[in-house]
């Protein structure tokens, strides 16, 4: 079995690693001293919980985009450029603070200006994952990546609800906004590997071509559902949570911290213990099993406690990091690699969107009908969720697919190669199938159709001759020659292709393909 620990033996990531710790660290510290200056400032649950969708809205606004440009342009300058950006803001809201002239309207648009900043940053951090670690280490370096979040949750709070306590909000934003500076400094020392120009896909090109590719993925797809259905409702603990510590808890910022650090500590738990359980539970009955014990989490903070609540926001903790890991780690290995960072960050989008519009429609609940039961309502959808995975599980081949990429020979004549631009091109291949397999054959095109639209197809169609019941054409356009080129020679995977030879196979002899342009005047 390999080490939980693995990837941090390699120098860059470890100092990466190192660097995104940090940064978590100071974003805990900074969410901490947002929600106990409102707090402090206002009894309103909704306006508490707004600082966790002004922090994760960005996310939904922009994570697409945000994979658009990871997967276009220089991740190593977009990381810079975006971490640049949130240490600014970061600076301008503490010195706002520091002056006395903060108010909830300002910390809320600050709030959200940093939240930019890190979405516009997260689908390229977590597509460079690869490139630090080899694949066998992929699962290791997505629970490392896990554990920097939550041993940041676990430091980052208890530190902020001292220092809270003792120098106010606006140390901790200043503290936020060193962490930003750091990690820019740990970026820079990273050396991508060179990209050709001339093989970056134009923005348009990519956001079109990422967005045919999630709707033709059934497996991402169930990934993003997975996700979304724990999130939403789990997202009601962060939201309310120090609305019940200022409540029945009765205890102060210093209070609150070690809460969220009670959840940090089960997290970090999780990942010494996550590979252990891997090899005795399916991922799917992890997933089940982590709502569950996350459920008795959200009850608790409504009702019972300080230590009753702690208690049970370890456990709450591991199965928090239960599910994001087990759903990150089966995304990056179930996206291949020209698509990765397009595919992490509307995985980010639906995550961080479920938290932001969680947080609302919580706290506007817990305004109406009080915190203790709404957290209870969250934990009753809690348990659903986790029973949902009977009906809705993650699809067979999640994470084990083969992701190599083989160019094919496409056997134009010479001088014959139309112009990158050139399109929209319509590919046909013509298939001669014996009558008894065909119903064999329209069963694997099925399958063929997905591969071609994920790729680059546009539409697709299979059609059945009248006459000669052995004739089949597939008929699919690709918006450019270039676009094509791209299907054929980067995006069609080793999965892809024994898709598509399990069709040919059937075929009497080998299929024709043929291309075709509009004809010009």
């Amino acid at each position: 079995m390999e080490s939980p620990w693995a990837p941090l033996r390699r120098r860059m990531f470890l100092i990466l690693w190192l660097a995104q710790l940090g940064s978590n660290i100071g974003s805990w510290m900074q969410t901490v001293g947002a929600q106990w200056f409102l707090v402090e400032s206002s009894e309103n649950p909704a306006l508490v919980s707004l600082v966790q969708t002004a922090n994760l809205a960005p996310s939904l606004m922009l994570g697409l985009i945000a994979g658009v440009l990871a997967d276009a342009f220089n991740r190593r300058r977009l990381i810079l450029g975006a971490n640049i950006f949130a240490a600014g803001a970061a600076t301008v809201l503490t010195v706002v603070a520091t002056l006395g002239l903060l108010n909830p309207d300002s910390l809320l648009l600050y709030t959200f200006l940093i939240g930019c900043g890190m979405a516009l940053s997260s689908p390229a951090w977590q597509a460079i994952t690869p490139e630090l670690v080899s694949r066998d280490e992929i699962r290791a370096a997505a629970a490392l990546g896990s554990v920097a979040m939550n041993a940041a949750r676990a430091v980052g709070p208890a530190v902020a609800g001292l220092l809270v306590a003792v120098a106010g909000p606006a140390f901790v934003f200043g503290l936020n906004a060193l962490s930003f500076v750091g990690t820019s400094v740990a970026i820079y020392s990273w050396r991508a590997p060179r990209q050709d120009p001339a093989e970056r896909e134009h923005v348009g090109e990519a956001l079109a071509a990422g967005i045919r590719y999630i709707r033709a993925a059934p497996r991402v797809r169930r990934i993003l559902l997975r996700s979304g259905l724990f999130i939403f409702p789990a997202s009601a603990v962060y939201a309310l949570l120090p609305v019940a510590v200022n409540g029945h808890l009765r205890l102060g910022s210093a209070g609150y911290g070690l809460l969220l650090g009670a959840l940090g500590l089960g997290a970090v738990l999780g990942v010494l213990l996550l590979p252990r359980l891997r090899t005795v539970l399916p991922d799917n009955a992890l997933l089940g099993g982590s709502a569950v014990v996350f459920a008795a989490g959200a009850f608790a903070s409504g009702y019972l406690p300080p230590g009753a609540v702690a208690a049970l926001l370890v456990p709450a903790g591991f199965a928090w990091i239960c599910t994001f890991s087990t759903l990150n780690a089966a995304m990056q290995l179930t996206l291949p690699e020209w698509v990765r960072a397009r595919g992490l960050s509307v995985y980010l989008m639906v995550a961080a969107g479920s938290q932001a519009v969680g947080a609302v429609f919580w706290g506007s609940g817990a305004t109406g009908a009080g915190y203790a039961p709404t957290l209870a309502f969250a934990a009753g959808v809690l348990v659903l969720s986790g029973a949902s995975v009977l009906v809705l599980p993650l699809l067979p081949g999640t994470g084990h697919l083969d992701r190599s990429v083989a160019g094919t020979e496409l056997h134009l004549p010479s001088g014959g190669e139309p112009q990158p631009g050139a399109g929209p091109v319509t590919v046909l291949i013509a298939y001669e199938v014996p009558p008894d397999r065909n119903d064999e054959f329209v069963n694997a095109m099925h399958r063929v159709r997905l591969t071609r639209m994920r790729t680059g197809a546009t539409d697709w169609e299979l059609v059945h001759s009248v006459t000669d019941q052995d004739q089949f054409r597939e008929i699919y356009d690709v918006p450019t020659w270039r676009e094509y080129l791209r299907q054929e020679q980067t995006r069609t995977t080793g999965e892809d292709r024994q898709i598509i030879q399990h069709a040919w196979d059937l075929a009497e002899e080998e299929p024709r393909v043929r291309w075709f342009l509009p004809a010009s005047a």
